[in-house]
């Protein structure tokens, strides 16, 4: 099972439909793919039609009452499951204060379904406390999604550091995988202004020993789109709620890159079909065209 932690300490920033539009591509293509929600706000829980208040199960007894995993996740889309959240998540930092190996709960329970998933995919607060550390211990590579403006940048550096502190004193197989750049706008200056530095930044940290050493941005990004907004007020995934928008054309190609081309090198290559060589409209693949020409799925 492949882990990913989708990260970044700034809200806003496209992190939950991210993890949710991935899923969807990576099950839609046969996948078995378990989401896992570690924010008190339960955007990830909403945005796959799930109402936070009705559950009683999810991440909360997972983290403070040793529940087992198997038994609180839920199969919200074909080949899709959750562990969902709720605001019960907000007190689970205070309840594991005294708790020896509180930063590992996560890591310990995903070792009991290693082999039922082909992905783990976590979505992580807007912080980095004790919730993103039980996400970075368990996961074997990192996510960013990253705004292209300045604000973006000046968290990035603090956030490495973090990982990099987890990296050596926890999960020493912790490694960022790549930088997602979202709401990007190719027309405008800053944006690649922004995406130069951060490459500058990556290249310097090549034959380190730095979690970054290996990273890279992702050479499809996601375009600013509309409909990415409005998906999630209907519980629905981007394939589901508008399939032709360029919202879904972009994450299927994200998915389609992160299957084929940004593998960790701690699991085996799974077979996948090519990245088309363009993020442009009109580029396709067959992988890309199986995902958005999935019927949407009812939750259960």
């Amino acid at each position: 099972m492949r882990t990913i932690a989708v990260l970044n300490q700034k809200g806003g920033v496209g992190k939950t439909t991210t993890v949710v539009n991935i899923s969807a591509s990576l099950a839609a293509a046969g996948l078995k793919i378990l989401a896992i929600d570690l924010d008190p706000q339960a955007h990830l829980t909403i945005h796959l039609g799930i109402e936070p208040d009705s559950i009683d199960s999810g991440s909360y007894k997972l983290l403070t009452h040793s529940a087992k995993l198997e038994q609180e996740i839920l199969l919200v889309r074909p080949n899709l499951w959750l562990l969902p959240a709720n605001i019960n998540l907000v007190g689970a930092e205070c309840e594991l204060v005294s708790v020896v190996g509180r930063e590992t709960i996560l890591r310990e329970a995903l070792k009991t379904v290693k082999d039922k998933f082909d992905y783990c995919i976590i979505d992580c607060p807007p912080s980095l406390g004790l919730l993103t550390l039980n996400a970075l211990a368990a996961a074997d590579e990192i996510l960013i999604p990253l705004q292209p403006h300045f604000l973006a940048l000046q968290g990035f550096g603090k956030l490495l550091q973090t990982v990099d502190l987890v990296n050596k004193r926890i999960n020493p197989d912790l490694k960022v995988g790549g930088v997602l750049l979202c709401m990007y706008d190719s027309r405008a200056s800053l944006p690649n202004e922004v995406r130069a530095d951060i490459e500058q930044f990556l290249n310097d940290a090549r034959g380190t020993n730095c979690a970054w050493s290996q990273a890279r941005i992702l050479p499809v990004y996601v375009r600013r789109n509309i409909k990415l907004a409005e998906a999630p007020s209907y519980g629905k995934t981007i394939f589901e709620y508008e399939q032709n928008c360029h919202g879904a054309q972009d994450y299927a190609k994200v998915a389609e890159f992160i299957h084929n081309h940004l593998q960790s090198t701690q699991q085996p290559p799974v077979t996948a079909h090519p990245l088309p060589e363009e993020n442009s409209e009109t580029a396709s693949s067959e992988f890309t065209q199986t995902i958005i020409e999935q019927k949407p799925a009812e939750s259960q």
